[in-house]
């Protein structure tokens, strides 16, 4: 039976440039580094993110850009706030998606190995209920 999530591994060319991010823009509490160790596949550090396990990992960059994606929650009343840290990070925000309202608002954006992120203020339950009312409400 799956009890949730455990990690989320992101491969990038430059382990203090991710951690800039991570720290920078999401908080992020790193927990480990390998160092010149490898226990895995490559040099390796562990970050907390609002509880969750994200490692990163030395590696080849994503060949391009999609959109698949991780999106984090954020307060709507932090908007704003997170936007400028982005911003000052020299991250590219890609336009959001047309939305309709009471959807909710998010923030897209990429890191320097193509990785998308978004941080989005709504909830499954908010947008399950605005799609129920349908395209006209």
């Amino acid at each position: 039976m799956i009890e949730g999530l455990s990690h989320m591994t992101f491969i990038v060319r430059d382990l203090e440039r991710m951690t800039a991010i991570l720290t920078g823009v999401f908080d992020a509490r790193e927990v480990y580094s390998s160092g010149e160790e490898t226990f895995s596949t490559a040099r390796e550090k562990f970050f907390q993110v609002g509880g969750l396990w994200i490692a990163i990992m030395e590696g080849e960059p994503l060949p391009s850009r999609t959109y698949n994606h991780v999106a984090f929650k954020i307060q709507d009343s932090e908007f704003e706030a997170y936007e400028a840290r982005i911003k000052a990070h020299g991250l590219e925000i890609r336009r959001p998606r047309e939305r309709v309202s009471g959807e909710g608002r998010s923030i897209y954006f990429y890191d320097s190995d193509n990785h998308l992120f978004e941080l989005y203020t709504g909830t499954l339950a908010e947008r399950l209920e605005r799609y129920a009312k349908g395209n006209g409400a």
